[in-house]
């Protein structure tokens, strides 16, 4: 599995962004990616140091489309934090 398969996106709401000034970073990542391997795609895709990853599992909610009724996929969701010596990630180019 490569760096590019294990980094889904990045999550931007507002929490998100709020956390960005802490240099915490939120993405999606591949449903069986654990912290090592989340923590080595990041190093290798933006090039900065990691200092700690926190994984959560999202379950799937129901939604409903007319009468019909199903559930969102399940995800994973990873919270990166660098080190503070590290340069910020650039999500929205300039």
């Amino acid at each position: 599995m490569t760096a590019r398969d294990i980094i889904k996106r990045p999550i931007v709401t507002e929490a998100t962004m709020n956390a960005m000034d802490d240099h915490k970073y939120t993405f999606d990542v591949a449903v069986d990616a654990n912290k090592v391997a989340v923590r080595k795609a990041v190093e290798e895709i933006f090039g900065v140091k990691v200092a700690k990853v926190n994984i959560m599992n999202v379950h799937p909610k129901k939604k409903r489309v007319g009468r019909f009724t199903g559930y969102t996929d399940k995800r994973r969701k990873a919270i990166v934090t660098l080190t503070a010596d590290s340069e910020p990630i650039k999500i929205f180019e300039d």
